[in-house]
């Protein structure tokens, strides 16, 4: 027998590595075989300067990362949600960023979720087996309820990952909308998707560590993604974040800063404001501003979709 036990044996080993052959995120750098006799500083160096390659990678895919959001925001405009879906590294950061928009932009944890190969023991464990296999995406998927308002982002450095390959082909098959994000061309996750971003990084300083530029880059698309699709739906009112969520000290005193700022009004009028509406911030501004009282700013917000500047047009024309 070949290998352990349930393990693939010389031929499937063979076509694997010849696969991985092919990939620019697991090329060798020969230039780089001695950066353990390195003193710290100097590798260090070399850490940066490779990291600033990452932006320019990402550069290039922008108008494909834009078309992207547009589709997303006007799936998630009708109440669908934005599903990532990845494994290892590519499936954590999928996770934070999902983790991360309750708190900036007031989501409901249902409205944008983070899966991860082998699920959420995988955020700090390797679970074996669980990024080959397609069938546990589409498992992970249907737990989900996917519809077809839904958007699913699968996330894979090497663009080969089955569970993210497979999550972005059932997400088809029920009309969701798909987005593939890889690190290398050519790409069957892109092949699969409707909006394929393959953010080229090349090859890692530790040879197929895609944890380093290609999950940098992720990451960078990822904002993106979550950020600018927010900023769609009125999340924010110009670079303020809005819809903040103040679930501890440090948010409260964001949400009066960011009233002030919105406004220029002095500490008690924002206080008024803030108490009137229950401490939400977009309606508070719309108080102050606007000149109606917090039950008239709710109402303004729920007929303008949440978008904070066209409720505070009609709050003003209503008092001309």
């Amino acid at each position: 027998m070949n290998g352990t036990p349930g393990a693939p044996g010389a031929p499937a080993y063979a076509e694997l590595r010849a696969r991985l052959d092919t990939l620019t995120t697991e090329a060798f750098r020969p230039e780089l075989a001695g950066i353990d006799r390195l003193p710290t500083l100097d590798i260090a160096r070399a850490m940066n300067t490779e990291d600033a390659a990452v932006p320019a990678a990402v550069a290039a895919e922008l108008p494909k990362i834009a078309a992207a959001v547009d589709a997303v925001a006007a799936r998630m405009a009708r109440g669908g949600r934005l599903v990532y879906a990845g494994a290892g590294t590519a499936g954590r950061l999928g996770v934070l960023d999902a983790s991360e928009c309750p708190p900036t932009f007031n989501t409901d944890p249902a409205d944008v979720v983070g899966l991860i190969a082998g699920g959420p023991a995988a955020m700090s464990t390797a679970v074996e087996g669980a990024e080959d296999s397609a069938e546990l995406a589409a498992a992970d998927l249907t737990a989900l309820g996917l519809t077809a308002e839904d958007t699913v982002v699968g996330i894979s450095a090497s663009g080969r990952t089955p569970y993210a390959v497979g999550a972005v082909e059932f997400a088809r098959t029920r009309g969701a909308l798909t987005v593939g994000l890889s690190c290398n061309a050519g790409s069957a996750l892109a092949a699969a998707a409707e909006h394929g971003i393959e953010v080229v990084t090349g090859p890692e300083l530790l040879t197929g560590s895609t944890r380093l530029k290609a999950g940098t880059a992720q990451k960078l698309v990822l904002n993106m993604l979550s950020t600018i699709t927010m900023i769609r739906l009125g999340k924010t009112y110009g670079n303020l974040m809005v819809d903040v969520r103040a679930t501890n000290d440090k948010l409260r005193a964001r949400s009066r800063r960011i009233v002030a700022l919105a406004t220029d009004a002095p500490d008690e009028e924002i206080e008024a404001a803030l108490t009137a509406t229950g401490g939400e911030v977009k309606p508070a501004i719309l108080v102050v501003l606007g000149g109606v009282d917090a039950q008239t700013a709710a109402d303004l917000l729920t007929t303008t979709a949440g978008h904070l500047r066209p409720a505070l047009t009609l709050a003003l024309s209503a008092t001309r």
